[in-house]
């Protein structure tokens, strides 16, 4: 890989980190004033907007050929509409600590699928331990959030939860594996307007006697979640998708807690106590770990 593309990526991977480090706590926010199926037709379909408008205004098109529908389809069923309304339902109850927990499992289903369903991804048996080991670093940041769980309806929705990695890991490996070349715009922007209009239906049925509060607070939540949590994100993921192995850039989900709780130290003062450095470096290391062995194995740079 060119120097250029090389920090290229980097770069891109350093503002899917960031920004998604931050978003569990800001979906919590905007569910203060918004149901969650009317959160998320309202956040995708303001991402769709953006998207095709700055389509637009570089003078790009999505292409809607066969595949690109096929893949869009996915995408718009279980990356989107499943993955996003589960989220978005189960965290009335989850605490943002444990979702992230929660969805810390991505990145084991990911390799799970991908070591039957894309060549050159078969996990190993060393891969497999730094996986785990990124994994066992995100329980220990938040073991204090785990052991204070308590409740049906938490552990509950808990459950349900983890459908929304299972989801989008079985819609990545189907991307991964029929979407190469198929431009980031057309995965991102078409399947994005139908999740507004499919979570729109289902605000309609389930939640049409539901209160609406668009205070600033839900307002501002909403906008940061469509525009940089969605539209920017997922652009730039997708891409990502089509240049490095699904299993590593799956990744990405052990540097998030990381962020969030690097972000509560520094901007609201929260402690940052040893039981979260240690959990950091766990998953510094099992990540290294397990990016140096994707590496190594699928002969990528």
């Amino acid at each position: 890989m060119p120097a250029s593309s090389r920090s290229l990526t980097y770069a891109a991977l350093a503002v899917l980190i960031l920004i998604w480090g931050t978003t569990w706590a800001v979906i919590r926010i905007g569910l203060r004033g918004l149901p969650p199926f009317t959160g998320v037709a309202l956040r995708f379909g303001i991402a769709a907007v953006v998207l095709l408008a700055a389509a637009r205004l570089v003078g790009v098109r999505p292409s809607w050929d066969r595949r690109a529908r096929m893949l869009g389809a996915v995408n718009a069923v279980l990356s989107f509409s499943l993955s996003y309304g589960v989220v978005y339902w189960a965290e009335q109850w989850v605490p943002s600590g444990l979702a992230s927990v929660l969805f810390s499992t991505f990145p084991l289903m990911v390799a799970g699928l991908a070591h039957f369903a894309l060549p050159g991804e078969r996990i190993r048996a060393a891969s497999a331990t730094g996986i785990l080991v990124g994994f066992a670093g995100v329980l220990v940041i938040f073991s204090e959030d785990l052991a204070a769980l308590g409740g049906q309806e938490t552990v509950r929705a808990a459950f349900v939860f983890l459908l929304s990695p299972f989801a989008a890991a079985v819609a990545n490996v189907v991307v991964k594996r029929w979407g190469h070349g198929v431009h980031p715009l057309s995965l991102t922007a078409p399947p994005m307007a139908a999740t507004g209009v499919i979570m729109g239906v289902l605000a309609v049925i389930f939640e049409r006697n539901r209160e609406l509060s668009f205070d600033p607070a839900s307002v501002g939540a909403l906008l940061y979640l469509a525009i940089a949590g969605t539209a920017i994100t997922f652009f730039l993921y997708f891409w990502l998708l089509d240049r490095l192995p699904a299993t590593r850039l799956s990744l990405i989900t052990y540097g998030i807690p990381v962020v969030a709780v690097t972000v509560g130290t520094l901007l609201l003062g929260e402690p940052f106590t040893n039981r979260m450095l240690l959990g950091s470096v766990l998953v510094l290391v099992g990540v290294s770990l397990a990016v140096g062995l994707t590496r190594k194995e699928t002969g990528s740079t």
